[in-house]
């Protein structure tokens, strides 16, 4: 027995010891390498993930990606804080249409290069994060920003990427489509096109942060993921509370932030120390940015009628330059919510269009644009000076100019009419509701969760019908309309209201109301469905730069541009105009009762007040139409 024991030991000592022999692996060590390269045998693609240094020696994270077999390739760069790894690793594929975002199959599909790059202190990039870096000087004391670090990666790539022509396109939404904006300003000789969407531009008059003063509280979630650390993170610890009580149980939107500790992050801080558009902000602003240095490269400006987050940044752009930039510009608005051009655009909310139109831009617009300017010898394309999606009759437009339609008053009139005739009632004919801080209008129905992508992609198309019935609400409607009413280009509220506070919000909806029977679209019956809405702080009604406190009673004038649009009202829709002063918790509520820093209001600060909301001959409440004569 002791010699078969023997015999055993020794065998299994053999064993260990081939086994010890045949790797140079230590019996005990780490298992993780310092780098692993996964193997991918039938992989239709190349994919390199390199560190390309800028001019201050930071190194920025890249990823490449092509098909196999690609050569002269034209490049289509998006710089991106939304982590260039896991973007280009979609699914776990051999396939390139695959490990990519939808978005990017008609363009690898022939022949592109696409490229996505972290920005500098995101994710796998090296340097410091700030948020929309400002362009190097006053707001920034440093040598680099976007502009440098799209030309330094640009200059990096045409000379170091062997399948490519040597040409580069930038592209991106969001803030990526900021991103895009920026590589404009003194751009690198290879960038010969740009189709920069929903971008980032002024996040204090319409984009992201405030709008028109109003502080868009949306993105205290966005705040904590973004700059709580440098890879991807996680927004407000709030579980499925509802958004709507959370807040309000906090109290101003400066409460909200400490009881989250979101004044801990330096943007947060920044944000609630510059309320009012002061030169901090003024000098973020990119279309002035672009304005004064001009346009050099082809640009083609895309937005969604229905962007819930950046609806002012492409027009804004495009006003700004194409005055001087008129064969250099174009603009795209498409029916779509945020970023939704890269996604399937056959639908939004209860709306169903004919086709896939964010497909059929890709496709049929948009790639033709950058072949011209990128590939060899590609034919000229025809590239729309202004394409538009006509909503409500379904279809794509082209046009020279932008705006098109004339300008045409709908105004408010007696018994919560609306009127294409001027008012004539005396100078005191006006209507009356109380604002009530402590019960505001929720921005959507309630439980509110502003996370859920249910909820907020497509909100801006909800149904208004469940707050027209409110008290705090003032509802304007037309009779059925008997011929159709086209519009095409940006409504302006031209609002005369009064309140008996010292401060005031006003929010103004235009809205399209369909008829209560339709069988062949049950969902849409009575809905009433927004096609434009803002909001406006009062206390900036001398300008953005100038806030002072209302004189209680006294009419003042507001103008209030609505986003850009599109849209045909069709026979037997009625059109209606809504006016409220709270818009919870997607803004920050007013305290109706001037303070310097509303961040910083105190419970006691929060007051009722009687607006008055006038339609006189002399103060006649209107929405100005951009009306089409079709």
């Amino acid at each position: 027995m002791k010699v078969r024991r023997l015999i055993a030991a020794c065998a299994t000592l053999l064993v260990w010891s081939a086994v010890a022999c045949a790797s140079d692996v230590p019996t005990f060590s780490p298992d993780i390498p310092a780098n692993f390269i996964k193997v991918t045998p039938e992989a239709d693609y190349v994919r390199r993930e390199v560190m390309i240094p800028m001019r201050d020696g930071v190194r920025l994270f890249t990823v490449i990606v092509m098909r196999k077999g690609t050569a002269h390739g034209p490049m289509l760069l998006t710089r991106t804080p939304y982590n260039a790894r896991k973007t280009t690793e979609r699914n776990s594929s051999q396939t390139i249409t695959e490990i990519l975002p939808i978005s990017d199959a008609v363009f690898v599909n022939d022949g592109y290069i696409r490229i996505y790059q972290d920005i500098r202190g995101r994710d796998h990039s090296e340097g410091d994060y700030v948020m929309t870096r400002p362009l190097r000087g006053p707001l920034n004391p440093t040598t680099t920003d976007h502009a440098t670090d799209a030309y330094d990666t640009i200059d990096w790539l045409v000379k170091n990427v062997p399948e490519s022509n040597g040409r580069v396109a930038i592209t991106g939404s969001s803030y990526p489509g900021f991103t895009s904006l920026m590589a404009l300003i003194d751009p690198h000789p290879a960038l010969k096109a740009a189709v920069p969407m929903s971008p980032m531009v002024d996040g204090w008059v319409g984009d992201d942060w405030f709008h028109n003063g109003a502080f868009r509280q949306g993105g205290d979630d966005y705040f904590p993921s973004q700059t709580g650390q440098t890879g991807d993170g996680s927004g407000v610890a709030m579980g499925l509370r509802d958004y709507y009580a959370e807040f309000l149980t906090a109290g101003s939107a400066g409460d909200y932030a400490r009881k989250y500790g979101l004044d801990h992050l330096p943007f947060v801080t920044k944000l609630m120390e510059h309320p009012s558009y002061d030169a901090w902000w003024q000098g973020q602003a990119v279309d002035k940015l672009l304005a004064i240095r001009g346009l050099k490269v082809p640009t083609m400006l895309v937005v969604g009628q229905w962007d819930q987050e950046d609806s002012y940044g492409a027009p804004a752009v495009y006003r700004a330059l194409e005055p001087k930039a008129h064969d250099l510009i174009s603009l795209v608005i498409g029916p779509w919510r945020h970023s939704g051009v890269n996604y399937d655009g056959t639908s939004l909310g209860p709306l169903k269009f004919k086709g896939d139109t964010a497909l059929e831009f890709r496709r049929d617009v948009m790639k033709p644009f950058l072949d011209t300017y990128l590939k060899d010898n590609a034919p000229q394309s025809h590239t729309p000076r202004v394409l538009t999606y006509a909503t409500g009759i379904d279809r794509w437009q082209e046009s020279d100019s932008w705006p098109r339609g004339k300008q045409t008053p709908l105004y408010l009139s007696a018994d919560f009419h609306l009127s294409f005739t001027k008012p004539m009632g005396g100078a005191d004919a006006h209507d009356d509701y109380v604002s009530d801080p402590a019960k505001p209008v929720p921005f959507v129905p309630r439980p509110v969760h502003i996370n859920d992508r249910g909820v907020w992609g497509p909100w801006l198309v909800s149904d208004q019908r469940f707050v027209a019935d409110r008290p705090d609400v003032l509802t304007y409607s037309s009779e059925p309309l008997t011929a159709s009413v086209h519009i095409a280009g940006q409504p302006v509220a031209e609002l005369y209201a009064a309140t008996s506070g010292t401060d005031s919000d006003f929010v103004v909806k235009l809205i399209d109301v369909y008829p209560e029977e339709m069988s062949d679209q049950p969902a849409l019956a009575g809905y009433q469905l927004a096609i434009g809405m803002e909001i406006f702080r009062g206390r900036y009604v001398d300008g953005f730069d100038k806030p002072r406190a209302l004189k209680p009673g006294k009419p003042e004038h507001y103008r209030i541009p609505l986003p850009a649009v599109n849209h045909t009202f069709l026979p037997g829709h009625r059109l209606m105009v809504q006016v409220q002063s709270t818009w919870f918790p997607l803004y920050d509520r007013n305290p109706q009762n001037f303070v310097p820093n509303i961040f910083n209001a105190r419970p006691t600060d929060y007051k009722k007040a009687t607006q008055q909301v006038y339609r006189s001959n002399a103060l006649p409440t209107a929405v100005i139409l951009p009306v089409v004569a079709d």
